[in-house]
């Protein structure tokens, strides 16, 4: 070391001893200006000892302590001596805190997610923090002209009042999006594709046409699947911009993307790690061929559909990777799917979550796999629709987990509860029936044992009715459903047919699968019919009816149904072929049948659904027996929509009383349609046409219409899945049929749930 270093070194040495020699020790502290916050508490805060040298950095240590406490609105600190003197002024305490002109949040809404609280001490970094949030609400709302002013009312003992003023304005809504950079897809089709969209005055039931920055994500999203789906492996959103307008009125969004090459199918090819398994036989799950376009969503189905067909073998957790190989040289990709080794899987056991309510049997017996059985993929998605279709639950979710082996899997079931208890109100009007009301209280799942519990009743000017019935889904821990009925119904025919009918009887019933698309029901039913009050004007062929009648009868119901799902089918078929037989005792003696089946077809997706229906019956009484017109068929109201019920079929045109018929057709063509409202809203568009024909007596004479012409009706309706129930309107109007014929143009339906 030199001499000149070492005598600086020795001078800066000396200066440190002077300085700390120079300070004052610190002997005492002294705490001014403390209302509420007792002064010792101040000193532990300030968190400074005495005896040490009272020096700068010592002081600004104590005030950094003292203001990160957000107890002190000012703090100062000053020496005197060996003594510190602390002064402080204390922030208010919140006595209160209100909203001013918050019309569209409520307060509540607005206290929840504010962080201060009354009784708290107010701090402005607090103040403005909980501004931001009333900001974020009102912006997550659409309103990005919002202005939140805090105010502060000063009140006695250092306390005050916080009002957020609240100056909402109006939505800002999307008022264009455009693209840049898209060449092979223009604006309009590009903007189908995303979920926000631009301002329209039919919008006012959705939020789409509102600036959200996580639905802009998801839509970038959205853009990414449309184009892996025509081929456009390369494709990405380089950006996606907000632009709000200086007033605040409106958001212009702009995506720039870069397209790339569109890429077809070159080879197809499965590498299985499978031991024993070469994945030949996986071929036919492939959904795409080479020379076809590229699809990422086809990809993916493959995969599925793989998976699926790998899970019924029992690979449980075989992982099928996807592997995209692109050829720029002539723009072709080729796909190989790579399956990992997995071993057979068996179930180990199933779990049930989530049930409250519903025992756990209900669950267990509509899964298709029991613990030891192989794993099966199907198996497990048809047990989770059987769940579904129960309606027990509001969701339902099934997996399969890796069980204390590898070859082994836990079935994991987690629902959550709805309410089962129903009321459900119906309304409807007829030219001839005026108004009427249904009121049916049912519980589906009493005491959560599955059993359906129904009481029900129409109340009219012209019908009375009163059901009630019993139906045991298991009998005997059985697939084997038994149910009893009991009802007793009073209608008035007078406009239609000039009489009254008074019905008292009760059935026992049961019904078994034939296999996993058929069923079969068969019923005893047992019944007093009178025909009463017959006018003095009506058709002859009625007054000679008139009494009772008793009738003992059996009959079978055989059903086919492999329709995705049977409360809001949107593909397959139900079938039904029904015969009755009516002689084993009592008075009537008739045979009877009808046979029947409803397609839906899905025509986009499951937005658009396409239904169509047929049915043909016909009742014949046995030996020298006339069937009576309390056996009759009858067409009209539900099942011919735009004619009354009986409005069509056999007439006497001398009294304008409908008789019935032994014979009918019926059709329906429905299509259900979105009308461009979210479809979370469950709002939906029908447009129908009905057709059918009712013919055949047994009576005869001049008096007597009977005509097999065909009748027809069109019509559009709206329903909507509220959530009090099911509400739906149509509107039909008949363009095919007699003049003797009975129109119903218009009909009403409400429910609401329990």
């Amino acid at each position: 070391m030199t001499r000149s270093r070492f005598f600086i070194i020795f001078l800066f040495a000396l200066v440190l001893n002077a300085s700390a020699f120079a300070a004052e020790v610190l002997r005492e502290i002294r705490v001014n200006g403390a209302q509420r916050i007792e002064p010792a508490t101040i000193l532990t805060y300030l968190n400074i000892p005495t005896g040490q040298p009272l020096t700068e950095d010592v002081m600004n240590e104590g005030l950094k302590n003292l203001f990160s406490t957000g107890l002190f609105a000012d703090v100062k600190i000053k020496q005197q001596g060996g003594i510190m003197l602390v002064d402080v002024v204390e922030n208010p305490i919140i006595n209160e805190i209100a909203f001013e002109g918050n019309d569209r949040l409520e307060d509540d809404e607005l206290m929840s997610e504010i962080s201060l609280r009354p009784r708290q001490v107010y701090t402005k970094t607090k103040v403005q923090n909980d501004v931001s949030r009333v900001y974020q609400l009102y912006q997550r709302d659409g309103r990005f002209a919002v202005n939140v002013e805090p105010k502060i009312i000063e009140l006695d003992q250092n306390r005050v009042n916080l009002v957020f003023e609240i100056v909402e304005g109006d939505v800002t809504a999307i008022k264009g999006i455009k693209f840049v950079g898209n060449k092979q897809f223009d604006d309009d089709a590009l903007r189908a594709e995303l979920s926000t969209k631009e301002e329209r005055w039919y919008r006012f039931f959705s939020s789409d046409d509102r600036y959200d920055e996580d639905r802009v994500k998801f839509d970038e999203e959205l853009l990414r699947r449309f184009y892996l789906r025509n081929g456009y492996a390369d494709f990405r959103v380089i950006s996606s911009n907000a632009e709000l307008s200086e007033d605040k009125e409106d958001f212009y969004l702009t995506f720039t993307v870069e397209e790339g090459p569109r890429y077809k199918i070159g080879s197809i090819g499965i590498n299985s790690d499978l031991r024993g398994f070469d994945g030949t036989p996986l071929k036919d799950a492939i959904t795409f061929l080479p020379g076809e376009w590229y699809d990422a969503d086809e990809v993916e189905a493959s995969v599925e559909a793989m998976s699926t067909q790998l899970g019924d073998v029992q690979y449980a957790f075989a992982d099928i990777d996807p592997q995209v190989n692109r050829n720029a040289a002539d723009n072709s990709v080729d796909i190989v799917f790579n399956i990992g080794e997995s071993p057979r899987v068996f179930v180990e056991r199933i779990d049930i979550h989530g049930n409250v309510r519903t025992i756990d049997k209900v669950i267990r017996r509509e899964i298709l796999l029991v613990e030891g059985d192989p794993f099966s993929k199907s198996k497990l998605a048809k047990s989770e629709q059987n769940l579904r279709d129960l309606n027990f639950f509001e969701n339902v979710v099934i997996k399969n987990l890796q069980g204390s082996a590898p070859d082994k899997t836990v079935v994991d079931i987690e629902v959550v509860e709805q309410s089962t208890g129903e009321l459900s109100i119906g309304a409807g009007f007829s030219t001839q029936d005026g108004p009427l009301a249904d009121l049916r209280i049912r519980e589906r799942n009493l005491l959560g044992k599955g059993q359906d519990l129904t009481f029900a009743t129409t109340l009219a000017g012209k019908r009375t009715e009163f059901d009630a019935s019993f139906t045991e889904p298991y009998f005997l821990d059985r697939d084997l459903s038994a149910g009893v009925d009991a009802f007793h119904i009073t209608r008035d025919w007078q406009d239609e047919s000039s009489f009254d009918q008074k019905r008292t009887g009760g059935a026992l019933r049961m019904g078994y699968p034939l296999s996993e698309k058929w069923r079969q029901g068969l019923k005893y039913r047992f019944e007093q019919n009178e025909v009463y009050n017959v006018d003095d004007d009506a058709s002859r062929f009625i007054i000679d009816q008139e009494g009772k009648r008793s009738t003992s009868a059996v009959s079978q119901r055989l059903t086919y149904d492999d329709r995705d799902s049977t409360l809001f089918p949107t593909d397959g078929l139900y079938s039904w072929l029904d015969l009755e037989y009516a002689g084993i005792g009592g008075d009537a003696n008739y045979v009877s049948g009808d046979i029947g089946s409803s397609y839906f077809i899905p025509v986009y997706e499951k937005s658009v659904i396409f239904n169509i229906l047929g049915e043909v019956g016909a009742i014949q009484g046995m030996g020298s027996e006339d069937v009576e017109i309390n056996e009759r068929f009858m067409l009209g109201g539900n099942n011919l929509r735009g004619f009354e019920k009986g409005g069509l079929g056999p007439r006497d045109i001398f009294t304008d009383d409908a008789l019935g018929g032994n014979l009918y057709y019926r059709g329906s063509a429905e299509l259900t349609f979105p009308i461009g409202l979210p479809e979370e809203m469950g709002i939906a568009g029908h447009a129908f046409t009905d057709f059918g024909s009712l013919w055949d007596v047994d009576e005869t004479g001049p008096e007597v219409v009977d005509e097999n012409s065909i009748r027809a009706a069109a019509g559009l309706g709206i329903s909507w899945r509220s959530p009090m129930g099911p509400v739906r309107v149509d509107f039909a109007m008949p363009y095919i049929k007699e003049d003797f014929d009975q129109e119903e143009n218009f009909r009403f339906s409400f429910g609401t749930r329990f």
